[in-house]
């Protein structure tokens, strides 16, 4: 169960896994992420670009009314937590098939938080390229290393073959990666992080990765 293994994961890094109730309506409702971006203690709740997905956020938003205030994205604005790359001073969101400008003004407004932007319309979320590692690095495709909202900070590039490893999920000074990319694994090691590789190609088949089945905050 690649799914409880992750979670497994999670718990064995400090970290205290809240189960959002089972949602068998929306398939895609196991990519938590998507529904909600969370910074500074306050949480928007997403308003998903495909109305298939529209049905998932209540779940999440009452799990997360219970330890912060929330407010919901609203029309016209499409949203969603995969395009968000969370840094301890500012955001950096995709403008994609998923966020629009929109969507990124009414999170800059409601987080009180600079959000910087990638605008790319050709792909689905931007932590498919892009994921920070802490402590000013991030890991990025080749793609993207040189855009102007990444200015200041370290980065990693991954290896052209391993591009799927750059949705990494970082904990304190250990990194989470998709199983295989050895090349991404010992990048990570000599760059001094501890690292796990985990099955995740289940949710590779559905165009998920490992950020996207956790909102960490």
């Amino acid at each position: 169960m690649q799914h409880a293994k992750y979670c497994e994961t999670l718990s064995e890094l400090g970290l205290e896994v809240i189960h959002v109730p089972r949602d068998d309506v929306h398939p895609d409702s196991c990519f938590v992420e998507d529904n909600a971006v969370v910074h500074g203690g306050r949480a928007l709740i997403c308003r998903m670009a495909r109305e298939s997905r529209r049905g998932e956020q209540p779940g999440v938003e009452a799990v997360l009314r219970d330890y912060m205030p929330v407010k919901r994205a609203a029309a016209p604005a499409t949203v969603e937590g995969g395009d968000v790359v969370h840094l301890p001073d500012r955001l950096i969101s995709g403008v994609t098939q998923r966020t629009n400008v929109e969507g990124v003004a009414q999170m800059r407004g409601w987080l009180r938080i600079r959000v910087d932007t990638v605008i790319d319309p050709g792909i689905v979320h931007l932590k498919s390229y892009l994921t920070s590692l802490g402590k000013g690095r991030v890991i990025v495709t080749r793609k993207y290393a040189d855009h102007p909202a990444l200015e200041g900070l370290e980065t990693l590039i991954v290896p052209e073959e391993d591009e799927y490893a750059a949705d990494t999920l970082t904990v304190g000074d250990t990194v989470i990666i998709p199983e295989g990319n050895i090349r991404t694994r010992n990048m990570l090691r000599k760059t001094g992080y501890e690292v796990i590789a985990l099955d995740v190609s289940e949710f590779e088949k559905c165009e998920g990765a490992l950020t996207c089945l956790s909102i960490l905050f």
